[in-house]
């Protein structure tokens, strides 16, 4: 860009863009920022910036508040994000009990905080205490019996219906934008598209009462993919405040890849985990700056979760675990099994729900989704309440299958058979035969890894806030503590085969189940996400055990080969393509031998290129070009016999420009002749004032030959952030390629319908 200053308007001609006027720079809603040209005005900013605080004492004290303005603003969305996930935390424990009963001494208690205040509970009975009653026990006066079950049932499916029906209600009058998981549109946003609203005050406020309502309604979905938008819309809010992030929109992204950090943060327990995950799937520019900032915010959600403690265990989650025996090398054969299972539930789960979600587009299900709301929960509650392990909250029963078996423990789970004469630390039991207890639970869960596997397709991508990490999780860890549990009883009973002897004697302690849930868990996340390094930093945090890793390192990899063998696109990115979004994806490559010629538009046969000349054409022909084409920018050329590239022209700002001119400028008329060089052009005396607007120009547009290969052009709109791309010939203009015009012809080479690429 030329600066006003340097700029020679004739004597009595005014360049009124030499004051900066109102929303010049900035972006229409749905468009691609150009991402070099924020770069540039920001290093404008700061070098004005650096040169007056030299001028005064007030002025350097200026610079510094700017220079730590973003450290505010990361100490800002840390509280916040980590405030609102504890609150979120603290209100799902409480609504997910209100469906089975309420604490008579506080109707605010969850079923948990109502047992610790009560002194009349024992140890052996710590799941009943008089202060809790359920639903029967309160309006009948029963708590056993065939109606005491029916009433429980009727009132548990009510409350999901009722909780689901506000949720929904919610979003579809104040904030279409809060359904959804959220992730599929940050990274949209984040590689440079505009979606008005979608990170605004109404969405978070409504994205932060919904998700607790659809949570606590016993559907299946998390809470932990959802918590990633609402810490980016803390971080949109935020940066609204400084000028520095409100007015440059490469600058805003880099505080909301922070933002989604702080958001993984809180959702998992797991700050370093959080900036890795920001880095390796949402981020799409993230430079050394960004990685320290995102580590600080993660930190300061973290200590503020921490601080409100929303589980009383003074932990980050609510499954938490610790095991306490190592795993051995024969254990990695079933660990890599897990892998398989996760990859290919990663493969089923994203086909099947990809279909539905294209069906609900494309058919008249789409027009009802509040109906598609109530008729899933419906489903879900019905078939759930029997069994008790989806009737509990998803992170419950994560937890309870994480859980190692304890001497304390009273879970079905850990109904082993005692040898009455064993005398060993609490910590340290030798494995045992299962008991009918453990049987029961394992036909349980066969039942409810079923269910799980086929409600959640029809459950994620409905329009309520939905999370994909727990139920994935959810799933993996049933499997996995099933695969756990039979591995243990063949050591027992079969301590004696040869891939046993040698680590497993009896008596000892050999298998821990949970590790194999845990395991499981962590590989159909990573199928479903294709997640990997900050799959297992997460997994890591959320244990505290670095012995596990090479397990979780085994699982998480074997599940991406499996589920890339299927296809490349995770969750997030085959949501992104169904919707539309200009999305380049770093880790798609292009292989194909085509040149800049074949995909710059215009195309044989199709009208020539429009363009304006540098100084021939005047504000009504500019204004009908306008009016007539729907194109963001124009290429500015010496004229259209030459076509000689001059420079390029945001339609926006021509419209501004023109705007502002007939405003502020004496003389300007429909045939005032524009202008984009330094000096004026030769006109007859009574002609009206000319238009200056070479302050608008893009002197510097990226350009390419016509033989340019597309493997290099797809490089540079992918590593440059570009919106468009001019094609030239020894400095004569030929065409111009967009972004889209790149992801369709994309579409194309890979046989996938162009057209798909339709997000407007």
């Amino acid at each position: 860009m030329v600066n006003a200053g340097d700029m020679n308007g004739s004597g009595n001609l005014m360049d009124f863009l030499d004051e900066p006027f109102p929303d010049v720079g900035t972006y229409e809603d749905f468009h691609t920022i150009d991402w070099l040209r924020e770069k540039s005005r920001d290093t404008d900013r700061h070098r004005k910036i650096t040169n007056k605080s030299k001028e005064s004492i007030w002025e350097f004290v200026k610079s510094l508040l700017d220079a730590w303005s973003g450290w505010v603003v990361m100490l800002l969305i840390g509280l916040l994000a980590g405030t609102l996930a504890g609150v979120i935390d603290l209100a799902v424990d409480w609504m997910t009990d209100l469906k089975e009963g309420v604490c008579l001494s506080a109707f605010w208690y969850s079923h948990e905080q109502c047992c610790w205040t009560s002194n009349e509970t024992t140890f052996d009975d710590r799941d009943k205490c008089p202060k809790w009653q359920k639903w029967s026990e309160l309006l009948v006066n029963q708590s056993e019996g065939a109606s005491a079950y029916i009433l429980n049932y009727f009132l548990y499916i009510m409350w999901a219906l009722s909780f689901a029906f506000l949720a929904v209600s919610l979003v579809r009058v104040f904030a279409p934008y809060a359904c959804g998981s959220g992730i599929p549109e940050i990274k949209t946003i984040l590689s440079g598209f505009i979606i008005r609203g979608y990170l605004g005050k109404w969405t978070l406020l409504i994205k932060t009462v919904t998700l607790v309502l659809v949570v606590s309604s016993g559907l299946s979905l998390g809470k932990e993919g959802p918590l990633v938008h609402v810490a980016c819309c803390c971080g949109n809010f935020f940066s609204s405040l400084f000028s520095k992030y409100s007015k440059n929109e490469g600058k805003r992204r880099e505080v909301l890849s922070a933002a989604a950090a702080a958001g993984v943060s809180v959702a998992f327990g797991a700050p370093i985990g959080g900036v890795l995950f920001s880095l390796e799937e949402v981020s799409y520019y993230f430079p050394l700056k960004t990685l320290w900032r995102s580590f600080f915010a993660a930190l300061v959600a973290a200590f503020t979760l921490r601080s409100i403690n929303p589980f009383g265990n003074s932990r980050l989650v609510l499954f938490y675990v610790e095991y306490h025996t190592p795993w051995y090398m024969a254990e990695l054969f079933p660990f890599i099994l897990l892998g398989v299972f996760g990859g290919l539930w990663g493969t089923l789960f994203i086909r099947c729900n990809i279909a539905w979600c294209r069906r609900r587009k494309t058919t008249r299900l789409g027009k009802y989704p509040v109906l598609e709301v109530i008729v899933v929960t419906a489903i879900t509650a019905i078939i759930a309440y029997p069994n008790p392990y989806t009737r509990r909250s998803t992170s419950e029963l994560i937890s309870e299958l994480f859980n190692d078996c304890g001497a304390l423990e009273s879970s079905q789970l850990c109904d082993y058979i005692n040898d009455p004469n064993m005398t060993r630390p609490v910590d340290d039991i030798p494995d045992r035969p299962a008991g009918f207890g453990v049987y029961t639970a394992m036909w349980q869960l066969a039942l409810a890894l079923i269910f799980k596997i086929i409600i959640t397709i029809f459950t994620f991508g409905m329009k309520i806030p939905s999370g994909l990490f727990i139920p994935s999780m959810a799933v993996g860890a049933m499997a996995g503590r099933m695969v756990g549990i039979g591995v243990e009883q063949l050591a027992y009973h079969h301590h004696d085969w040869i891939i046993f002897r040698n680590w497993c004697r009896p008596g000892a302690d050999c298998v821990t189940p949970g590790l194999y849930a845990m395991v499981g868990a962590a590989a159909c996340l990573g199928g479903v996400t294709r997640m990997t390094v900050s799959l297992v930093v997460i997994m890591f945090e959320l244990t505290g055990g670095l012995e596990y890793i090479v397990p979780l390192m085994a699982a998480a990899v074997t599940s991406k080969w499996v589920a890339d063998a299927f296809g490349k696109e995770g969750i997030y990115e085959a949501h992104i393509h169904l919707n539309g979004y200009p999305f380049l994806d770093a880790k798609d490559e292009f292989t194909h031998r085509t040149l800049a010629t074949d995909v710059m538009r215009p195309r044989r046969g199709e009208p020539p290129l429009s363009v304006l000349t540098q100084d021939s054409m005047t504000v009504e022909d500019v204004e009908t070009l306008i009016k007539e084409t729907n194109y963001n920018g124009f290429p500015v050329v010496v004229s259209k016999d030459s076509e000689r590239l001059i420079g390029f022209a945001q339609r926006r700002e021509l419209i501004l420009a023109i705007k502002n001119a007939r405003q502020r400028q004496d003389g300007v008329v429909s045939n005032s002749i524009m202008y984009f060089t330094e000096d004026p052009p030769e006109l007859p005396a009574n002609s009206p004032h000319p238009l200056k607007l070479r302050r608008i120009l893009n002197l510097s547009p990226f350009t390419v030959t016509d033989h340019t290969p597309m493997e290099t052009v797809v490089d540079i709109f992918r590593k440059l952030g570009l919106r468009q791309c001019l094609v030239t010939r020894s400095g004569r203009l030929l065409g111009i390629i967009t972004k889209k015009d790149v992801l369709r012809h994309m579409a194309q080479m890979a046989n996938q319908d162009p057209e798909s690429i339709m997000f407007n």
